[in-house]
Formats: C-alpha cells, sequence, structure tokens
C-alpha cells in the first residue's frame, strides 16, 4: 500500500476518541499499521473495522509493566505517538494533591513510560520518530482555570526537548504537537460538565481568533506531517496548530 508512511509501523495511546482516532485513521489511510491503544476496549474495536491496518490493544499508560511488554512483543517501531491527556479545570486552589499527582501520572509520567519502553529499540535500530501532545495551554500561553493542566503539559514540552537533545545523534526525532481549542467528544464533556454547553461553547468561541474551534482532521494533517519523512530534518520542536490563539 503507498502513502507518505507507508511501510511504518506506528504505536498510538489514546486512539480510541478525538484526536488520537483522527490521526490514527489518517496514519492508516497513508500506508502506516498503527497499533491503536485506549483504556476504551469498544472504542478500539470500532477503529479497527474502519481501517485493516488499524491494530488494536487494550492499555493502560498507568501500567508501566504492560507498556514494557507491549515494547518487547512489537520491537522497533518508526513513530511512537503519545496522545493521551488529562484536562483537570480549575486554578492552584481547586487542585487538590490528587488531582495534581493524577494529572501528571496521565499527562507526563505516561510519556516517560512509553518512551523509556520504545526507546532502546529505536536507538538499537538507529532510526525513530516520537511525537508527543503537548498544548498551547502550557509554558506557550496561560489559560485561565487551567492550572495543573498547563503545568503538565508545559513538562511535555521539556520532556520532548530533552529526548529531542540526548538522541539526535542517534536517528531519534522527537516533536511536541500543540493544539488550541479542537471540537472533540472530550471538550463537549468539559462543556457539558459547566452545566450549560451553549453557554459553555460561546465562551470557548469567545476566544478563538478564527471564530471557530479546530476540527480533531485538522491535528491530523499535522501529526502526518511530523510522522513522515517529509519532517527529517525537525525535532526537538513545540509545533502551535490553534487558529491564532496564541498570538
Amino acid at each position: 500500500m503507498g502513502g507518505r508512511l507507508a511501510g511504518k509501523l506506528v504505536v498510538m495511546t489514546a486512539a480510541g476518541q478525538g484526536i488520537g482516532r483522527a490521526c490514527a485513521l489518517r496514519f492508516a489511510a497513508e500506508g502506516a499499521t498503527v497499533w491503536a491503544t485506549d483504556v476504551n476496549s469498544a472504542a478500539l474495536e470500532q477503529l479497527s473495522a474502519e481501517h485493516p491496518t488499524i491494530r488494536n490493544r487494550t492499555l493502560n499508560v498507568r501500567d508501566g509493566e504492560a507498556i514494557s511488554a507491549l515494547a518487547e512483543e512489537l520491537g522497533p517501531v518508526d513513530v511512537l505517538f503519545n496522545c493521551v491527556g488529562y484536562v483537570h479545570q480549575g486554578d492552584i486552589f481547586a487542585c487538590t494533591q490528587q488531582d495534581w499527582e493524577l494529572s501528571f501520572d496521565l499527562n507526563v509520567t505516561s510519556m516517560y513510560r512509553t518512551c523509556r519502553a520504545f526507546l532502546p529499540a529505536m536507538v538499537a535500530a538507529g532510526t525513530g520518530n516520537i511525537l508527543n501532545m503537548s498544548s498551547v495551554a502550557s509554558s506557550i500561553k496561560g489559560a485561565p482555570n487551567r492550572f495543573v493542566y498547563g503545568t503538565t503539559k508545559a513538562a511535555v514540552i521539556g520532556l520532548t526537548k530533552s529526548i529531542a537533545a540526548d538522541f539526535v545523534g542517534k536517528g531519534i526525532r522527537c516533536n511536541a504537537i500543540c493544539p488550541g481549542t479542537i471540537e472533540t467528544p472530550s471538550l463537549h464533556d468539559r462543556m457539558a460538565a459547566q452545566g450549560d454547553m451553549e453557554k459553555a461553547r460561546v465562551a470557548f468561541l469567545a476566544r478563538q481568533p478564527m471564530g471557530r474551534l479546530g476540527r480533531a482532521e485538522e491535528i491530523a494533517d499535522l501529526a502526518l506531517y511530523l510522522a513522515s519523512d517529509e519532517s527529517s530534518f525537525t525535532t526537538g520542536q513545540t509545533h502551535i496548530i490553534d487558529g491564532g490563539w496564541a498570538i
């Protein structure tokens, strides 16, 4: 099968819905064999049914042993895409220690686990590509009521740059994708949690210079470029895709 990712093996976390799902489908359409992982087995089955080169594995990114077992099973992969993320809403006073620890475990430590598990085979092969999902709400831009989320996503940028610097001479690239507000099931859940979904949507739209939210497929377009050999001279970068929110 031809395509911009023909012959590439991709492992992706949080592929069951939203941005992860859109990226998995786009990568598969471009010729990649995609191992889609998520905690939602039903969503993974639906995803695999949509494309013959999408394989699925139920995986909890908080389970280091399960991640290591998958890395050992698959051996060297061409692309590791860390797409998992959790959005806690509130300022520092609304963030309990439990909220803090959960946010860091899901948003940052999960990437530590996957990178540490899959990097050795990449290094041995002399080639590999890691994509980490960060956010504009990070070290790029402060966002109200995103205290621990912004903190973790800033840490993702630091993790990305550190891996890029440590392994640039060994054939490994590592980049971060930093979306703005994207239309996803997760966003809809957060809107609904505010009690008035329409009012919440209006508030999200009000901060968008383009007057609209982003689409998951638009993030997939950027991710495809970074996963492909077209971006072979790019590493350690934060790729902002936010409709002008950070201007």
